[in-house]
């Protein structure tokens, strides 16, 4: 096996053995609260992931984009969510996989969303499966959790011929402004709270339907009540990253991908290095974030990743000056990248290994 440093960079590469221990604790995890783990693919989008996620089901998973749902489809994925509120442009080909997967499922959060589902009826007597976006003050997608327009949404949709309502979902992605554990579960306490007082609502007015909510942050320090839900669905648990790191869902350690980038030109008239990963090899995304730039330099804590052109990272000492016998051209540094998501979407190939030995690839879906 070939060492991951015979790479040509910059390169991403993927721990496996750090993949396998995240995706099986969320699974005991979730085991453990009696919810069902419907895991996000949008973090890795690759068949491989999905199935270590998934711990080869190929069933019950959260899509962003239609290109990753149909993906998946064709891989023999089924009962899949595709968890951003219906684009009224891509109505038709929703239906298509309505009527081709067992259980495929849309989101929406707005009354003429219904109206467009009303007027693609499925064949075959097929019903469209939809769950309800609620915004608990995450502040994104999703009608306000408060407003009696989200009740009246859900009766709509549990009242349209050729519709189900099949849940009520949340997004409590206001975990990623916290820092620590208190805070996180204050949040998800917060998100539940407001969820299971709506479903209160819908069984109050002779509706039932399933429930869920889910962030990283939140779903890696669940709070007793999230049991009391139906399903939960993170997605950048599998990789973490150094923003989940500072939130306090992880360790460093639980990190599983790093960008690998090599000394490409010494400026000592800055104190600076060149290396070859620019923001196309880690993205632009954590700026003013970290004391160390752009991403953190693993074994050298003095190093700061100031900025990025296309191809081209400037990195700097923080304090004091450059050696730069420790860093001639062409050496290797490793960067834990800010945020996984982010950084994997740059990557047509990502590089799976195992202590360090090179054991294969991965290709995700784009689009």
């Amino acid at each position: 096996m070939e060492p991951i440093s015979s790479l040509c960079t910059p390169a991403l590469v993927v721990d496996l053995d750090t993949v396998k221990r995240n995706a099986l604790r969320m699974i005991e995890r979730c085991q453990k609260m009696g919810v069902q783990l419907r895991p996000h693919m949008k973090t890795h989008k690759t068949l491989e992931c999905a199935d270590i996620m998934t711990a080869g089901s190929r069933r019950c998973i959260v899509v962003s984009t239609l290109a990753e749902a149909s993906f998946y489809a064709e891989h023999g994925f089924d009962d899949i969510l595709y968890a951003y509120c219906l684009p009224f442009d891509k109505v038709e080909r929703c239906a298509a996989l309505s009527e081709k997967l067992d259980l495929f499922q849309v989101l929406l959060d707005n009354p003429d969303a219904l109206d467009q589902l009303q007027k693609r009826p499925l064949t075959n007597g097929r019903l469209w499966h939809v769950w309800l976006k609620l915004d608990c003050f995450n502040g994104r997608a999703g009608v306000l959790h408060s407003e009696p327009g989200a009740l009246q949404l859900a009766q709509a949709i549990a009242g349209t011929k050729g519709v189900e309502l099949t849940g009520v979902y949340a997004h409590c992605g206001n975990t990623y402004s916290c820092k620590g554990v208190e805070q996180i579960q204050a949040v998800a306490q917060e998100t539940t709270n407001f969820v299971l007082d709506f479903m209160e609502k819908l069984r109050s007015v002779g509706i039932t339907c399933k429930s869920s909510i889910g962030s990283t942050p939140s779903c890696s320090h669940p709070v007793k009540d999230m049991s009391k839900l139906d399903e939960v669905h993170p997605g950048n648990y599998v990789f973490y990253d150094v923003q989940q790191s500072t939130i306090g869902s992880c360790c460093l350690e639980d990190v599983a991908v790093r960008v690998l980038t090599r000394v490409i030109g010494h400026c000592p008239h800055r104190n600076q290095l060149l290396i070859d990963c620019g923001w196309s090899g880690i993205s632009l995304d954590g700026a003013g974030k970290l004391s160390t730039g752009y991403a953190v330099i693993e074994g050298h804590p003095n190093l700061k990743l100031l900025s990025m052109t296309q191809e081209h990272g400037r990195v700097e000492p923080i304090s004091g000056s450059l050696d730069y016998s420790k860093y001639p051209l062409g050496s290797l540094l490793t960067l834990i990248p800010y945020h996984s998501c982010a950084t994997a979407m740059m990557h047509p190939v990502y590089h799976i290994h195992s202590g360090g030995h090179l054991l294969g690839k991965w290709t995700p879906t784009r689009g």
